[in-house]
């Protein structure tokens, strides 16, 4: 095969397909056109992030060798704010789905999540949310009203899963197989797509909050305790959305 006879077209419709054997890559090194180097930094690019996916699904893998194919992922956002409500989500991907920057919520960018969670939505098998509004977390506290959440995220799902993997939150009443795995947003791909379903889904609630109650910055903040968000609390006082149980709103 001569590489260096072939348009970058034709070049480019090679490494699309799997499994390129490592003397095309090297006599692709050879080549000087930018552009078939460019074809082959995407390509490698791209072979790095399949191997990194490919790990994050470390734990699906081990449940699909014992035969479990249906395996949700549960997450919430929402947790620490002083206001608004908190969501959890539930997840349920094709094992091994490529979903490219697919990661913990916290760490990706907020146009990045938008674009994962616009793929999580086209690619997910089933999804499930469930949101916890302030008055309830008042009610009950933050950590019960989280649980309730995921519980309620994971029997609303349309496909009843086979095992649960679980963001930290242990849920010894729920029914179906499950696993708590700390810090699980970064370690497996179905809790990942879940942090980003209730991430950006409540983001979307407290921007609309935000066109309602203007003068907190909601938008901004997304409900946290930032100094802007302290200093509006201390000159308007809390709004219906802040959670009463909270300080420094509870002593006011």
């Amino acid at each position: 095969m001569n590489l260096k006879n072939m348009s970058t077209r034709e070049i480019a419709s090679i490494l699309e397909k799997d499994n390129i054997n490592d003397d095309i890559i090297s006599m692709l090194h050879t080549d000087k056109r930018k552009s078939v180097q460019q074809l082959l930094k995407h390509y490698t690019n791209e072979q790095k992030e399949k191997s990194r996916l490919h790990n994050l699904y470390k734990y699906e893998y081990q449940f699909k060798e014992q035969g479990i194919n249906y395996i949700a992922g549960v997450d919430e956002a929402g947790r620490g704010p002083l206001a608004g409500p908190v969501i959890a989500a539930a997840v349920i991907l094709p094992i091994g789905c490529f979903i490219p920057k697919l990661n913990d919520s916290k760490k990706l960018a907020p146009a990045m999540r938008e674009k994962i969670y616009t793929l999580i939505t086209e690619k997910a098998l089933s999804i499930s949310r469930s949101i916890i509004d302030e008055k309830t977390i008042d009610r009950i506290n933050i950590y019960q009203a989280s649980m309730n959440a995921m519980y309620n995220a994971i029997y609303g799902l349309g496909i009843t899963p086979e095992q649960v993997l679980i963001d930290a939150t242990p849920l010894n009443l729920l029914e179906i197989p499950h696993l708590s795995i700390i810090k699980g947003d970064s370690k497996s791909a179905s809790i990942a797509a879940a942090s980003i379903i209730a991430k950006v889904e409540r983001d979307h609630l407290m921007n609309e909050y935000d066109k309602k109650y203007p003068q907190y910055g909601f938008s901004r903040h997304k409900g946290y305790g930032t100094k802007n968000h302290i200093e509006a609390l201390q000159k308007y006082g809390p709004c219906p959305i802040h959670r009463r149980s909270f300080e420094p709103i509870k002593s006011m």
